[in-house]
């Protein structure tokens, strides 16, 4: 098994057939989509099967009600030596896998740059790192984090510290993030490798200048719990 993406999926009935048929296209037959999906009420599962793909493993039932916890299962599930991730409702570039791959081949996390588009895909920003600023550095990106899930993949070998999910890290890619910046060999690559979908039903919530919606209060007390979320996996892994 080579390539394995993981899909967190919540009822995504309405851009989730135009994704997973991106992600199809560019993967081998002896690849694999994971598909955690946490208790969907839509028409999202049935969606997905109607690919009749047997490239496409279905974890269905879940209850996490939490995308954090829902994409540590779609990841602890996965097999292949390199794991995607994939947000339900973007749509990939044709090129993704075969430039992600080549990165990875020197590195252990590639995030890529996107373009920022909205319900129907018109694009409305051509640059996610434009926009975030984004670059590899720990300081930096605890400031303003710019691992953004959908946009990463990354070896195999990573996971021994990624897993398990601390429960206190405010969201998943921002915890591989720094866990890639302080113990392996991360690297943000500027080819344009999907489009980034923003609608009104995205969990994360941004204003119309794309900025968060949170409070400072919460952006301080999610950093606090990273840090230590961070450290404690540091300091266990050292013994």
């Amino acid at each position: 098994m080579k390539v394995s993406v993981c899909i967190a999926t919540y009822n995504g009935e309405r851009y989730v057939r135009d994704q997973i048929r991106s992600i199809l296209s560019q993967i081998d037959q002896n690849d694999e989509i994971i598909i955690s999906d946490d208790s969907s009420t839509d028409q999202t599962l049935q969606i997905i099967r109607s690919f009749n793909d047997k490239r496409i493993k279905i974890f269905a039932n879940q209850k996490f009600k939490n995308p954090i916890f829902n994409f540590e299962n779609a990841i602890k599930n996965a097999n292949g030596e390199y794991i995607f991730l994939s947000d339900q409702d973007d749509v990939w570039k044709e090129n993704k896998v075969k430039v992600m791959l080549a990165a990875l081949s020197e590195h252990d996390l590639v995030v890529s740059n996107a373009q920022i588009g909205d319900e129907s895909l018109n694009v409305i920003r051509e640059s996610y790192f434009e926009w975030r600023r984004s670059r590899t550095g720990i300081l930096k990106n605890l400031v303003r984090n710019s691992y953004l899930g959908c946009c990463m993949a990354f070896n195999r070998n990573i996971l021994q510290l990624v897993l398990p999910f601390p429960k206190i890290i405010p969201m998943h890619d921002m915890w591989i993030g720094m866990i890639a910046e302080i113990h392996y060999r991360p690297v943000f690559i500027e080819d344009k490798l999907m489009i980034y979908r923003r609608h009104g039903g995205n969990v994360t919530v941004l204003n119309e200048d794309f900025t968060s919606n949170e409070s400072l209060i919460s952006k301080l007390k999610f950093r606090v719990n990273l840090i230590i979320a961070v450290l404690k996996r540091s300091i266990k892994s050292s013994k």
